[in-house]
């Protein structure tokens, strides 16, 4: 449960008084920022800070500071930059401390990486440790700092600094105030030419263009001479700062290395065998490898073809240090352009075979690798790894990626195939389906998977099956959904993973029980049901164009004539069959907040929830409308999780109502991506009426997405494409707070928020008749 303002303000007031104001301006800000774990842990935090009794300039500091570091880092900076800042209080002054947090936003957004942030202030602790004159000048001028030099820069300019002044106090304040000559000349020194934060973004919308989807780019510390760029998890990993090569920019070496690791991720779908492979043969297979992936790039985007060869040695380049790294800087060259040869005529025929069979075969790294490695060690000039990672092809990352398994095992999250063969579910019959073998070692990337299309009970039939004892929940194929990105006003194709996993089961008697503790509440619902239930076959009378004859109304026509009056000339009738021609789905938020208690109440949310929705699925059940309800929670991006607990063609039977009792909440609340599935459910139906009825304690939120105002816009845009559909979404929060943002996302009209939770239960059956009638 979210921290209060109160409980803040009584907490900090003994210890630091005269915060009233400030704690109340933070907790506006950061409320609209942060998640409430995060909100929570940040005034937690301002709590701690405050009793070290270094002064109230230090919490003024951190709340001010924190929010901005958690919007480019992530939530979990808070944390980890407060204990890191917190270490520092033992061996500086409040002032200092105050000076660190206040720095922090600054280094945020230049590094915009938690990672290379908590080394910055592993930085601040040494140099408090060696030089405690130099931190606080250092401090002052931090911005300059940060903006002419890049972390590996600013480590050894720092690293200088303290190990030449360390016994002399006033040269410390000099240097680390930028007061001296040497000062100044080191960090010209450590100046380099393009730093990685300045070009991420367009870094990122370069890759964009090419393959039509996003590429995760990280900076790395690159303060040693042979550093290589790498893939990690799925991450681009780039230098922090790129310097000019030859006549090519710094940007355009980030270009090269950017679209040379991206495809590595489109084309290197399988690893090769390593069996036998000494540490030099794994580098030419690489080697090999590297080539592939530009050759297929260069078939799309040919210009880049020309990039990459304005990078490569040229003939007034000096020797390598070693005679065989120039061959192979040579031979990198003829796989690169076909009408480039070396002096080697072997070397000539395995580029040959390798632009022969490049389009084709997926597989040409490993055998023209080790044929190489032939060719190196019969000239007796294979030279040791070491010499070898020293090749001057600057934009080829280390192929570390390429030796790791688990790499390939992930690849499908990023747009890849986790392996080369496909695997294959045949549906056969009882007597082929025993007397098959088994393979009882066989996983989830089994060759062939045989389903029985019953379930097979074993000889001792107890009545359970084999399935039920044994089996797994069996999660559907993958769906993707795009995501609606507020910053460039686009759609990131296929940016969200969405898969169907089986609801888990309760006990049936447990939502008998509780509608029959709730016998009063649903003497209501039925006087509801009542209002809002088709009449079925009704009689029209007293109609001019009627399908029959309206006996008492002829009746009393005549006897008007027989007066010499008009008669009324309405004298037929028709019969009309009503109904409601509606279909509703009702989308329930499984996020970790549910298993909340409710405040004043034992009870927690999502047990309300349940309650509610076999309420509500009792009323449906008595008008007759056909209507689902479905559930949702998510765990990033690539981990999105739907349930099914009741689909529209099932009765609210025993069925119905384990998977509803057996309902828990987990996880976050990616809320796009789900109402983009549910609609797909609903598209399928024939009513005239459809309605997604959206059931949330909270935004829009998940673990991999910082920007609060993303996932939210994901939603707006979400409920406009359904509209668009046909279908009317309309969303019950249950947070007290949610008119800060729900009505920006569904619009006006199209939500309700319930601030006491405790009445969900009576209240949504009312407000489903109140929107549905």
């Amino acid at each position: 449960m979210t921290i209060t303002l109160e409980a803040i303000q009584a907490e900090l007031a003994p210890v630091a008084p005269g915060l009233s104001d400030l704690i109340q301006t933070a907790y506006g800000d950061a409320a609209r920022q942060l998640s409430p774990t995060a909100l929570e842990d940040l005034f937690e935090g301002a709590c701690g800070l405050a009793r070290l009794g270094k002064g109230t300039a230090v919490v003024a500091a951190y709340l001010d500071a924190m929010p901005m570091v958690a919007r480019e880092c992530g939530e979990d900076a808070i944390r980890d930059c407060r204990l890191a800042v917190m270490k520092l209080a033992s061996m500086t002054s409040g002032e200092v401390l105050a000076m660190t947090f206040a720095s922090l936003p600054t280094a945020a957004s230049r590094f915009s990486d938690a990672e290379l942030l908590a080394v910055y202030l592993q930085l601040l602790h040494r140099l408090a440790a060696r030089v405690p004159r130099g931190l606080r000048p250092m401090l002052g001028h931090i911005d300059e700092l940060l903006n002419r030099l890049t972390l590996s820069g600013l480590r050894a300019w720092a690293e200088f600094g303290a190990e030449a002044h360390q016994r002399n106090l006033a040269a410390q304040a000099a240097y680390f105030g930028l007061e001296s000559q040497d000062s100044r000349a080191v960090m010209e020194r450590e100046r380099r030419g393009t730093l990685f934060v300045d070009v991420q973004r367009r870094l990122a919308a370069y890759l964009r263009a090419f393959w039509g989807r996003d590429f995760l780019l990280r900076p790395t510390i690159s303060d040693h001479e042979d550093f290589r760029c790498f893939i990690e998890d799925g991450r681009l990993h780039l230098p922090d700062a790129a310097d000019v090569h030859g006549t090519v920019s710094g940007l355009d070496l980030y270009r090269a290395m950017a679209a040379h690791m991206a495809a590595h991720l489109i084309f290197t779908t399988r690893p090769p065998s390593i069996d036998g492979l000494s540490p030099a043969e794994r580098f030419l297979v690489g080697f090999v490898e590297d080539a592939r992936v530009e050759q297929l790039t260069i078939k799309r985007f040919p210009g880049l073809g020309r990039l990459w060869r304005s990078l490569m040695p040229g003939d007034a380049t000096p020797p390598g240090i070693h005679p065989t790294i120039t061959v192979l800087e040579r031979f990198a060259a003829a796989l690169l352009d076909p009408a480039a040869s070396s002096s080697d005529a072997k070397l000539n025929l395995l580029a040959t075979r390798f632009h022969a069979a490049v389009e084709h075969d997926p597989d040409i790294s490993l055998p023209l690798g080790r044929a190489l490695a032939d060719h190196l060690t019969s000239q007796k000039a294979m030279p040791s790894l070491r010499l070898l990672e020293r090749i001057r092809l600057p934009w080829r990352d280390d192929n570390r990626f390429y030796w790791q398994p688990e790499h390939f095992d992930r690849l499908e999250m990023f747009g890849g195939a986790a392996s080369g063969h496909v695997q294959i579910r045949r549906r056969v019959g009882l007597m082929e389906f025993i007397n098959e073998t088994d393979v009882e070692n066989a996983g989830e990337d089994a060759q062939e998977v045989w389903v029985l299309g019953t379930e097979l009970f074993p000889y001792e039939d107890d009545g359970v099956s084999y399935n039920q004892r044994e089996g797994r929940p069996q999660i559907s194929a993958p769906v993707h959904y795009p995501e609606w990105d507020y910053q460039m006003q686009t759609l990131r194709p296929n940016w969200v993973m969405l898969r169907e996993h089986p609801a888990p089961r309760g006990a049936p008697v447990l939502i008998d029980t509780m509608l029959a503790e709730q016998k009063a509440v649903g003497q209501r619902v039925r006087r509801i049901v009542d209002q809002l239930r088709p009449q079925g076959l009704q009689r029209v009378r007293r109609l001019e164009d009627g399908e029959e004859l309206d006996l008492g109304a002829a009746v009393d026509a005549m006897v008007m004539l027989r007066l010499g009056r008009q008669p009324d000339a309405r004298i037929t009738m028709r019969n009309v069959i009503h109904r409601r021609d509606l279909a509703a789905l009702i989308l329930i938020d499984l996020s970790e907040s549910t298993n909340e208690l409710v405040h004043g109440s034992t009870r927690t949310v999502i047990d309300l929830t349940r309650e509610a929705c076999a309420l509500l699925s009792t009323a449906i059940s008595g008008i007759g409308d056909p209507f689902a309800i479905h559930g949702f929670a998510s765990n990033g991006r690539h981990d999105v999780r739907y349930m099914r607990f009741k689909d529209f063609d099932q009765r609210f039977d025993a069925d119905a109502k384990s998977k509803l009792a057996g309902m828990s909440g987990g996880l976050s609340t990616r809320m796009g991506a789900a109402m983009r599935h549910a609609g797909r459910y609903l598209a399928q139906r024939r009513e005239g009426h459809r309605l997604l009825l959206v059931i949330t304690d909270g935004a829009p939120a998940d673990v991999d997405e910082r920007d609060p105002q993303h996932l939210r816009m994901d939603t707006k845009k979400a409920v406009e494409d359904l509209r668009a559909d046909g279908i009317r979404t309309y969303c019950l929060s249950l947070d007290p707070l949610a008119d800060r943002y729900v009505e920006r996302i569904f619009g006006s009209g199209g939500f309700a928020v319930i601030d006491q939770v405790g009445r969900l239960p009576e209240r949504l059956p009312a407000l489903f008749g109140t929107i549905t009638r």
